[in-house]
């Protein structure tokens, strides 16, 4: 129907004396107000300029061209066309081609993957999550799971090849902090039998106590200058030396503190991914990109190639410290090697983006999920990638995220008042519980359902803004069953479903499919804001897809939601005496179908009941 319209539209505007070029990008907008038509176009007002004259009188010109032209095809949608303001071209729509959409088995499919799309069939990686080693998985990893997991999820509906990538951090200061305090504690360490839980809620202490020790030693005495390394050595020189330790993995009896630490994070971060719905397609650890970072560092940071593009500064301390000077290109310098010799963050990350483009050569785009408290890093990282290979840097992209803020404040990792995601989960869990404790659910049921309700209410809290701003979350808002949060939606899906469960027991549904064919359905004369709305959804989709938007989808559902719960209000569904039951029914399911599909997009799940 759009694609008529604007090919339409396009005609008209040639004959009025539009140039072809002009015309590639013509688009056809949904009004805000109902009353302005379905469809609206700006295309006098883009032109009015190049064609000297004022916008509404070269609107009234291609309206007029469009009722003259009308092609009986193109009559049979329209039912008005005018202008509007200073230069709109606003459509009018029949309800009866809305109605028959929705009964047109065709339409009801909700194609995907049109090659029109600009990632179709292209091959695009995404790397996100990224959690670390040792340390607990916190609210920030559940943000960047929840919106990496979206994205992946939206791009593939454009018709691309997605590639969901990890890249755990298995390497570093963090984990010398934890080991080093699990030496002194080696009785407590938990056996074999343990549960995964007792195990990394023990690393976690652990993580907590290093980092501590690492600020500020708190057992050196000021009279003897002994501290818990021993005469002279303060913690952080002993977690410094056991960090060069790991890295190098010169130490059988370091290493095996490590292996243990590190399967059992990896264990955990499993759990909780299948938890969350995502299923990642590979793994490129921290400790593996460290040695091809450092070598390729290294390497260019002789003269005769980039002229030197990694350089040793010049007030350097350390005859081992390079840098990278990002003044010389509008940004800041970062080390990329350190005094020890070691290869900081940056220089993973050139190993890392390089490697992924090895390992997956097809790739089209690269795309990486953090914090946007790393975006100054990125730039600089994304420029050196440049410099080093063009075609890694530019399409390496990076998406930066806010935070997840409660009252208060932003949450820490080194002081002990970290939230983790199970944390979080679990709590708004309880809230759930509560809400659905009179509905007799069986406990396995009950656990099933309230894990699903909560982990849809954070993604959607997560989902329903632009990714680059905080989070404010809200517990008792983001379990209501009314309005704007995740469980409305699910709600409204489960509904739909109960509907269609009770028509199919009425024989006015067999097998999902509506009893009469569709020649036979009688249609209302008048259609509302539900039928309108679920025609958009290839449109919105698309959109989100391409601008990297999931808040466009998850405020299209809340919307959407809202006129079917006012269609259920208002009109009886099932009613085997009721001509337009049929119809109603066809309208419903083609909402539950919409609902899944937009749900699914934001990874929430819609559970069997509520």
């Amino acid at each position: 129907m759009k694609q008529k319209l604007i090919q339409y539209l396009k005609k008209a505007s040639q004959k009025v004396g539009i140039p072809v070029e002009n015309l590639d990008s013509v688009d056809l907008d949904y009004p805000e107000n109902e009353e302005y038509g379905d469809f609206s176009s700006n295309i006098a007002m883009a032109n009015a300029k190049s064609m000297k004259m004022s916008p509404k009188v070269l609107a009234e010109k291609i309206v007029h061209e469009l009722k003259e032209d009308a092609s009986k095809d193109i009559a049979g949608l329209i039912d008005s066309i005018s202008v509007a303001g200073p230069g709109f071209i606003n459509f009018k729509i029949k309800d009866k081609v809305f109605a028959e959409q929705i009964i047109d088995k065709q339409e009801n499919q909700i194609k995907v993957g049109d090659k029109k799309n600009s990632d179709a069939a292209k091959d695009i990686l995404i790397e996100y999550t990224d959690p670390n080693i040792f340390k607990v998985f916190h609210i920030g990893h559940l943000m960047s799971n929840a919106i990496g997991e979206s994205l992946s999820r939206l791009i593939e509906s454009s018709g691309a090849n997605v590639t969901r990538l990890c890249y755990p951090s298995d390497i570093g200061l963090h984990i010398a902090k934890s080991i080093w305090a699990m030496k002194r504690h080696e009785s407590e360490i938990p056996p074999l039998t343990a549960s995964i839980q007792e195990k990394t809620d023990f690393l976690g202490k652990m993580y907590v106590e290093g980092t501590r020790a690492y600020e500020a030693d708190p057992n050196i005495d000021s009279q003897t200058g002994v501290g818990m390394s021993g005469a002279g050595i303060s913690a952080k020189d002993d977690i410094d030396a056991l960090n060069k330790i790991i890295y190098e993995k010169s130490s059988s009896a370091i290493n095996a503190f490590y292996e243990k630490g590190r399967k059992w994070s990896l264990d955990h971060f499993e759990l909780l991914y299948k938890r969350l719905g995502t299923k990642f397609d590979g793994y490129l650890y921290e400790s593996e990109m460290a040695p091809i970072g450092l070598k390729i560092v290294k390497k260019f940071s002789k003269r005769s190639l980039v002229k030197g593009l990694f350089k040793k500064p010049v007030f350097s301390m350390s005859d081992g410290a390079i840098v990278f000077k990002g003044e010389d290109h509008g940004l800041h310098t970062r080390v990329f090697i350190n005094s020890h010799g070691l290869p900081t963050y940056e220089a993973k990350e050139m190993g890392l983006n390089i490697t992924k483009f090895k390992k997956y050569p097809k790739t089209d785009r690269s795309i990486v999920v953090t914090a946007n408290e790393q975006n100054e890093y990125f730039k600089v990282v994304v420029k050196a990638l440049s410099l080093i290979d063009k075609k890694v840097g530019e399409r390496t992209k990076h998406v930066g995220h806010g935070m997840l803020r409660f009252a208060s404040g932003k949450m820490s990792s080194r002081t002990g008042n970290v939230i983790t995601a199970e944390n979080l989960i679990d709590e708004i869990k309880k809230l759930v519980i509560t809400r659905i404790a009179d509905r007799g659910f069986e406990k396995d049921e009950a656990d099933e359902i309230t894990d699903e309700i909560a982990i849809g209410a954070i993604k959607y809290t997560i989902l329903r803004q632009a990714i680059g701003g905080d989070v404010i979350f809200d517990s008792a808002k983001s379990i209501s069953f009314e309005g704007d949060s995740g469980p409305y939606l699910q709600y409204s899906a489960v509904r739909a479903n109960s509907i269609l469960e009770k028509a199919k027991k009425e024989g006015i549904v067999k097998d999902d499919q509506v009893t009469m064919t569709n020649d036979t359905i009688k249609l209302p004369e008048k259609v509302g804001s539900l039928e309108k709305l679920l025609v958009r959804f290839r449109d919105v989709t698309e959109r989100a897809s391409a601008e990297y938007a999931p808040q466009l989808v998850a405020n299209y559902l809340v919307n959407l939601a809202g006129a079917f719960n006012s269609f259920y209000a208002g009109n009886t569904i099932v009613d085997a005496n009721e001509p337009l039951s049929p119809y109603r029914v066809a309208l419903t399911k083609k909402f539950l179908e919409t609902m899944e599909k937009g749900l699914y997009i934001l990874g929430i799940k819609i559970p069997k009941k509520m």
